[in-house]
């Protein structure tokens, strides 16, 4: 049953099924799985979803997300990709990460070894507080990871490393860089 842009299981053989797998999380007694998941589990006619007596198809279930997070589309092709690869994926925690990412038959052994950032090709943003960010995952011992979606879809990871960007207080004239 859908709850805003989460999704309630009931079943408690479920609950525990998905669970196991790194799937949903509790909630005030309640078992709810996040709008990526959701959506992943729509998308390969995994779950049927409702809300009252209406069906929600994937599509709908893409408008509603979109009305609570305009970047839901992007978390979800970048969780789902993630998913097929292999790799257990939780909400992420903070820092500006969408994802905490688990390495490989790790997830309830350790503790997420990436912590991923999803963005739109051609959508700008500002590097500073990625900056911040990245200090900070790297003191906690975890691997910052950017992933791109591009325009048809694919999902491309680059590994981030602390970078120091300085001030250019230096007035240069850029008309040597201008062609005629």
């Amino acid at each position: 049953m859908l709850v805003d842009d989460h999704t309630l299981i009931s079943k408690k053989e479920m609950q525990n099924t998905l669970e196991q797998r790194g799937y949903g999380e509790m909630r005030q007694d309640k078992f709810f799985l996040k709008p990526f998941e959701s959506l992943y589990f729509l998308f390969y006619k995994k779950l049927s979803l409702s809300k009252g007596k209406k069906k929600v198809t994937f599509d709908d279930m893409v408008q509603i997300c979109n009305d609570f997070d305009r970047d839901a589309l992007t978390k979800f092709l970048i969780y789902r990709d993630l998913r097929v690869r292999g790799y257990t994926v939780k909400d992420g925690f903070g820092f500006g990460s969408d994802f905490r990412v688990y390495e490989r038959g790790q997830f309830g052994e350790k503790g997420a070894k990436y912590l991923v950032f999803g963005l739109t090709e051609g959508k700008q943003e500002k590097i500073g507080q990625l900056q911040k960010n990245i200090e900070e995952i790297t003191k906690m011992g975890k691997e910052p990871i950017l992933a791109v979606v591009e325009r048809r879809g694919e999902v491309i990871y680059y590994k981030l490393s602390l970078v120091r960007f300085v001030e250019n207080t230096k007035n240069i004239d850029a008309a040597s860089f201008v062609s005629s």
